[in-house]
């Protein structure tokens, strides 16, 4: 009986086991055939984005809305030089851009050859202004004259008003790579070294401070960074400098415009451009959520807050007479 009972046993574990083995297998198998999880979709994911050290503030601000609506959303912004940007993504070094820059039918071309979709989306206009000393008193400036100093016939600001006691004019920029220099040199056409009485500083930021301090300077500066009334930082800035106008192309017209947002968007300020945000990016990941909702109500309304120009929010324009 004993050993009858024994022979049961043995049995019955031996099917236990090779039921057991069954199981493992089968689940190996359902393992081994499941989707892989989405780590990232339009709302959520850890992606790095770099963008044109003129458009820190607005990025920031759009950035860190976005982040607090999508709390799964995590994106590090850098901010370099425009042409080590242009490096960077043409070289895949960064899957999303935000600059003034857009890649050329070629450079669309060559990435397209190696299965690579380049999407630009302009989200808003912005401008570059001109801004002097507090103590400078000809802050009006013609187109003309804006062309001159860059080719270097206006060298003095007796040649713009004979009873001014500034001296050599002095233009300051922020960086020799930065998309505000390169914006001048394609306007006017400027192949050569820039005159001798331009130089470059390393930021936007360091511009207003040496013009704060240099009654003879004339800054360029996003207007991004002097135009949020809302935001203490750019209220700062703003409030240390005295913003140029500038008559638009038709010298005879008599008219001056400064960088605000009526004459960006009718482009009578004659020196406004595009902000784009550009992507090779391969699926429809966070980079592309984040560009969506910029161009959406919602960052566009932000863009509008700052000071800048919304690019796909419909703009009413009202006319203040006194």
């Amino acid at each position: 009986m004993k050993l009858l009972l024994t022979n049961r046993n043995i049995k019955s574990k031996g099917l236990f086991f090779s039921g057991m083995v069954i199981i493992l297998m089968i689940v190996a198998q359902c393992s081994g055939s499941k989707t892989p999880e989405i780590t990232e979709t339009p709302t959520r994911g850890n992606i790095r984005i770099s963008a044109d050290a003129s458009f820190q503030p607005i990025v920031d601000a759009e950035i860190s809305t976005f982040t607090t609506l999508y709390k799964y959303a995590h994106i590090t912004p850098t901010y370099i030089p425009e042409k080590d940007l242009i490096t960077a993504f043409l070289n895949d070094s960064v899957k999303i851009i935000v600059s003034a820059w857009e890649p050329t039918e070629q450079q669309k071309e060559l990435l397209f050859n190696t299965q690579i979709v380049v999407r630009t989306t302009t989200v808003a206009y912005d401008a570059i202004a001109l801004v002097l000393n507090k103590e400078n008193k000809d802050s009006l400036l013609t187109y003309q004259n804006v062309n001159d100093i860059f080719t270097g016939k206006l060298t003095d600001w007796k040649q713009i008003n004979p009873t001014s006691k500034l001296g050599k004019l002095v233009a300051i920029f922020d960086n020799d790579k930065s998309a505000n220099i390169r914006f001048f040199k394609e306007l006017f056409n400027l192949d050569a070294q820039l005159p001798s009485n331009f130089y470059s500083v390393k930021t936007n930021e360091e511009v207003i401070n040496y013009v704060t301090t240099n009654k003879s300077a004339i800054g360029l500066v996003s207007v991004n960074w002097i135009a949020d009334r809302e935001d203490s930082t750019s209220r700062a800035f703003s409030d240390k400098v005295k913003i140029a106008a500038v008559s638009d192309k038709v010298l005879d017209s008599g008219s001056f415009f400064m960088p605000f947002q009526g004459s960006i968007y009718d482009k009578t300020y004659p020196f406004t451009r595009k902000v784009n945000m550009v992507s090779r990016e391969t699926f429809k990941g966070l980079g592309a959520g984040f560009i969506n909702w910029v161009a959406a109500e919602q960052g566009q309304r932000i863009i509008l807050k700052s000071g800048l120009v919304p690019a796909t929010m419909p703009i009413r324009l009202i006319q203040i007479k006194k």
